[in-house]
């Protein structure tokens, strides 16, 4: 196993076991509900949102290990950053998850988050890891709720074509 595939493994498993910011948020001012009706995973995310930037943040839920780990890292990301900062992180994770992003060869804010690379590997996972961040983003709308059906075309069979 590479180095890089062993401290993929280490990331993921560390923040499953202990995620970050994972409780209700009493004083957020926005929430939304996030279901991947193929594997079950489902989530809440709370925005507590002042003067345009997230104040804190916090997430509960069940799901696989990916989606676990990918929603704690995601919470430590956005906090304390504007709404213009955490809308391009979200777009360059997106991107980086479905392979439209060289996260090496260009510049980006990804930092830690480039530990998810490896999912655009595989297909069906890459909705594990971008729904906690399509829920933030629809918190951060004012949306109520997503679910990886609301992606547009269907991420994993745009995965399996290319």
């Amino acid at each position: 196993m590479s180095e890089l595939s062993e401290l993929y493994q280490q990331v993921i498993l560390d923040h499953n076991k202990k995620p970050r910011n994972f409780k209700r948020l009493e004083t957020a001012n926005r929430t939304a509900e996030g279901v991947n009706p193929l594997c079950g995973d489902q989530l809440t995310v709370y925005l507590f949102v002042e003067d345009d930037v997230i104040k804190d943040v916090s997430f509960e839920g069940s799901g696989c290990a990916i989606s676990k780990a990918s929603a704690s890292m995601m919470t430590q990301s956005v906090k304390g950053k504007t709404r213009a900062e955490v809308g391009a992180l979200f777009d360059e994770f997106h991107r980086m998850v479905l392979g439209e992003l060289d996260e090496e060869q260009t510049p980006n804010q990804l930092g830690r988050l480039k530990i998810f690379a490896g999912v655009r590997e595989f297909p069906a996972r890459v909705k594990c890891a971008s729904l906690s961040w399509h829920t933030m983003h629809a918190a951060l709308n004012h949306q109520s709720a997503t679910t990886t059906e609301d992606l547009g075309p269907d991420v994993v069979n745009e995965q399996a074509a290319g």
